[in-house]
């Protein structure tokens, strides 16, 4: 292709946006102002936080969308659109993994696929479990244990507790403290030894 000027480029432009482009001035169009835009347009998408082959995927659709675009008209300016259609691909792809279709719960139910509930031996466990740390609470001293059920149960936090307790930040925290000590010892502490000392 002879050069030519920059004012016949422009008309050349100009006319190509105006009508439907031909597959070869679309490809030309395409290597000329999208494919310099990959690098920036890859770092974008891995700010997303998404996986190296989601951002091959999701740049192929890219290229796809922006060129069905093309094809009809070409996007002026070029930048600001490929972008655009990054961004509207990424919400897309985030709706569609928030989804669960209704027909994917029916058919769960009729393959008779196990749920994540516990089974019966796991809530014997778990209750046993409640019990010893119920023991356990119970044998704290009464302020100790009110701020480690207001903290650990309630999630009020430390002013927040002071408030209701009446005492001094630094009161909540050495009760805290000391209790959650002690419930490690109670709960996970080595046992005390049984056999008999010659």
């Amino acid at each position: 292709m002879a050069d030519k000027p920059e004012t016949g480029r422009d008309e050349a432009d100009l006319r190509l946006r105006s009508v439907s482009p031909t597959v070869p001035a679309l490809q030309e169009w395409f290597v000329r102002e999208v494919l310099p835009l990959e690098a920036t347009l890859m770092q974008f998408l891995r700010r997303s936080g998404r996986s190296k082959s989601d951002i091959d995927d999701l740049v192929q659709d890219i290229y796809v969308r922006v060129c069905e675009t093309a094809a009809k008209e070409l996007p002026d300016p070029v930048k600001p659109f490929v972008f655009t259609v990054a961004r509207n691909l990424l919400i897309d792809r985030l709706r569609r993994e928030q989804v669960v279709p209704i027909e994917t719960m029916e058919d769960l139910d009729a393959l008779n696929v196990a749920m994540d509930a516990p089974g019966p031996d796991q809530n014997v466990i778990a209750r046993e479990e409640l019990r010893r740390v119920q023991a356990a609470l119970d044998r704290l001293p009464r302020r100790a244990r009110e701020a480690v059920i207001l903290r650990k149960v309630e999630g009020l936090s430390w002013r927040e507790i002071g408030q209701r307790m009446g005492i001094a930040d630094r009161t909540v925290n050495r009760h805290l403290t000391d209790a959650m000590h002690a419930l490690a010892d109670m709960l996970y502490g080595d046992p005390p030894d049984v056999r008999r000392k010659p």
